[in-house]
This record gives C-alpha cells, structure tokens and sequence, in this order.
C-alpha cells in the first residue's frame, strides 16, 4: 500500500505555532490534505505526550478519525543544529525526556527543547531508545547541519553509521542533495515542519513510501528500505522558492554568484552583509556538479499548495471566495489535495480551464521559478501559454508516469 506521510510538524507546545495545532484538527485537515501518517511532533514535552496519551497506541502510531501518528521530536544541539527523531512509543519517548531533562533549560516549556548535548551525543541516545534520528532541514543557512558542519561525521561522529536519513527541507530538493557524496546512502525525507493545521502549511512537503501497513516498524522499514518497504516519491516545493537560495544581499537584495561574493569578500556594493545562499553551500560541499541518483532514490515531484495554484491560475487571493470555492469543488471531486495534485485525471472536473492547465504546468515542471536570496523569498511565474488552449499541449502526468 501506498502511504503519505508528513514527518515533521509543531504541536501548540512549540513556540511561534498556531494553537489548533491539536491531535483533532491535524486529523481532520490531514484528511482533506490526503495525508494518512503525520507526525506529532514535540513528544518530548509532557503537555503534548499526555494528550497524545488520550489516543489508543497500536503497534506505534495512534489513531484519530482515518489519521494515524506516529511520534516524532525536533532538538537542538549545544552547536544550534536540529535534529528530527522519530520515537516508537510513549515509554521510549519519555526515556528520552530523561535523559535530556538534566540538559536542557526548556524541555518542560518549549516543544522543540534545547540540550547541551553534541550530535553524537544525541544520537547515541536516539539509538538506545530505538528511535530513527537524521539532520532536520539540512541545508538551510540556519540551525541545520550543512549551516556548522562539513559531513555527517563531523556532526554525529562514531553514530554517523546509524544516520539512516537526512530531512532536505524546504531548502533543497533531490538535485541538491545528490550532489553530495556522502548522502547517497541515505533516504531523503521530504516534510512541511508546520506551524499551521491548514492544507496550505500541513504536508506542504509530503513523502509517499509503500509499506505493509502503517507502524512504526513498517515506517522505520521504509525508512531504511528493509524487505520491499521504501519511498516511492518525495513531493515539496521548488528549493529556489526559500528565501536563502541564491547568495544575496540581506539589506537590498541583490543577487551574487559565489565567485562575486567572494571577492567582494561578502560585502554588497550597498554596504550590507552578503548571505550565502543553499545553493552556492550545496556547490562547496558537492563532489559532482551535476546530481548523481542512485538507483533508490524516488522522483521529486515539485509543487505548491492547491489554493496558491488555483490564486495564481485566477490572478485572485488565496483567501477569495472564487479560490476557496474552487478548491472545495476539486477536493470535493476527488477526495482530497493531494488526489488533485498527484493523482487524479482532473481533465473532466468541470473547473475553470486555467485551473486545470495550471495545475498540469505544475506536474510537467513547466514554471519559471525566482530564485529568493537574502531573506527574500523567491516566487514562481506561471506563463500564460500554460494557460492557452494551444491544442499542442501533452497528456496531464500522474504519480504512475513517474
């Protein structure tokens, strides 16, 4: 069977998060999503596993409604990296709570906790408790382990063997990490990290894995591409969206190529501060300079959520009764966002024409994307030959021309 699965969200325990991020409302909106295992998020907090504790536990993940979650924390190191661990069960959850509590300052208040403890140190831990770790959103200029180390070794020492997975992000795709030697091994794992119930923020990256059914041993199956279980797509959004792709200026804005940016020795003509951008970071790590796949590795499907398609389609809001109306009608039809983005012959539904080319423009790749760059975030163009009836246009695609 085919899961999708959003492995890395906030509960309201974390800060900065909207407070209906709660077991009820994931569960109903990850149904309208199509997304059947979520993760919890913040396990490590005693206000949110006590809750999650009202849900029956079977065989690792609990169920609300069609919704099934599985345990999952994000921390961060003495050295500012984050690390995403997925836990299979309450009592391995709270063992690890005990063995952080006399190291952290916020574990009790903060979803996302604080340890003064090293990569290694953590993962050694995660190891004991029978938990999956992996670097969270690795590549982003900030808190990641791309950000303060140069390998996986140098982040998780002797525990680098037991790193099974590394989270891209919302900074990178497949075509920036498999330019990195040392990640061919590994799955890579594509999740939302929202803060947000709603379908524009929930599994706005999603993975989709085949596996038996849905437990903690067949997710860690999948993970680890054990006896058939696997990833068979990874869905998320273009990395030149973020607003640290490209190497920038954080004051105006311009954009350099690495070779300017160091000889202006990372000073913008303005006077600001040059940030340096994912990509150029992926290219000073890289050992190719074109992505090397190995047989494993799933397809990367880029896209953006449903209603930003249906605004950009429009030319209206996201939050317009035409684009909210218009996504009721489709989600209605077919069951579900991602049915609608991935999955569907959504040529018949009966929607505005320059709905459906669009959303075809995004599964055939055919968009122009603005790279963002000194906290600018970057911004997606849809032409309007995508648009046209031109008669030459081909076949929509769905996962299984993938």
């Amino acid at each position: 069977m085919y899961v999708n699965a959003d492995l890395h969200i906030h509960s309201k325990y974390s800060m900065a998060t909207s407070p209906k991020m709660d077991i009820p409302t994931l569960a109903l909106e990850s149904g309208k999503k199509g997304i059947q295992l979520v993760a919890t998020g913040d396990c490590l907090h005693p206000g949110w596993l006590a809750e999650i504790r009202k849900f029956k536990e079977e065989n690792g993940v609990f169920k609300a409604g069609d919704t099934s979650f599985v345990l999952t924390t994000e921390v961060e190191d003495m050295a500012s990296v984050h690390h995403l661990i997925i836990v299979p069960s309450v009592s391995k959850a709270e063992e690890l709570y005990e063995s952080m509590k006399p190291r952290s300052s916020n574990i009790d208040s903060d979803g996302r906790p604080t340890v003064r403890m090293s990569g290694e140190e953590i993962a050694e831990v995660a190891r004991s408790a029978g938990a999956l770790i992996g670097p969270a959103h690795a590549f982003t200029p900030w808190t990641a382990m791309y950000a303060y180390h140069n390998s996986l070794k140098d982040c998780y020492g002797d525990m680098a063997g037991q790193i099974y997975f590394i989270e891209l992000g919302l900074s990178a795709d497949t075509s920036y990490a498999d330019r990195i030697a040392e990640l061919n091994c590994l799955t890579f794992l594509s999740n939302s990290d929202a803060h947000s119930p709603y379908v524009n923020k929930l599994a706005r990256e999603f993975n989709r894995f085949e596996m038996e059914d849905i437990s903690f041993d067949e997710l860690k199956m999948a993970i680890i591409r054990e006896k058939g279980r696997k990833p068979v797509l990874n869905v998320g959004m273009y990395p030149e969206e973020g607003k640290y792709n490209e190497s920038a200026c954080i004051r105006c804005y311009t954009h350099y190529t690495l070779r300017e940016s160091i000889i202006k020795s990372w000073r913008c003509s303005c006077g600001g501060v040059i940030k340096k951008g994912v990509r150029d970071s992926v290219s000073e790590l890289a050992a190719y300079d074109n992505p090397k796949h190995p047989l494993h590795r799933p397809p990367y499907l880029h896209l953006i959520p449903l209603s930003e398609i249906i605004a950009m389609a429009l030319g209206k809001g996201t939050n317009t009764k035409g684009v909210q109306g218009t996504w009721d009608k489709l989600v209605g039809q077919f069951g579900s966002e991602v049915a609608v983005l991935v999955d569907a012959d959504i040529s018949d539904s009966a929607i505005d024409e320059r709905v459906v080319k669009a959303i075809i423009a995004f599964r055939q790749g055919k968009v122009k994307v603005h790279p963002g760059g000194g906290g600018q975030y970057g911004h997606i163009e849809l032409s309007d030959t995508n648009l046209e009836n031109n008669g030459n246009s081909e076949p929509q695609k769905s996962l299984f021309d993938f």
